[in-house]
């Protein structure tokens, strides 16, 4: 599959916190970093991820914001 997103990072899901529509899925990258990602439990479900399964997280933003006190 082709995607127009340019921002892709190989790694592994570390862990998966279900809740009732939404999941927390924490990915280990390559280098060691880990990212999080909201989804919903269906994509959880047709996915077909669990802990270990390998994934390519994309990233596809107009804007990255960080703010400090």
């Amino acid at each position: 599959m082709k995607l127009s997103t340019r921002n892709q990072l190989e790694g592994s899901v570390v862990s998966i916190t279900r809740g009732e529509a939404m999941a927390v899925v924490r990915v280990r990258l390559t280098g060691g970093d880990v990212v999080t990602s909201s989804v919903t439990a269906d994509a959880v479900n047709d996915l077909g991820l669990a802990e270990g399964k390998p994934v390519t997280v994309l990233i596809k933003s107009t804007e990255v914001a960080l703010g400090v006190d």
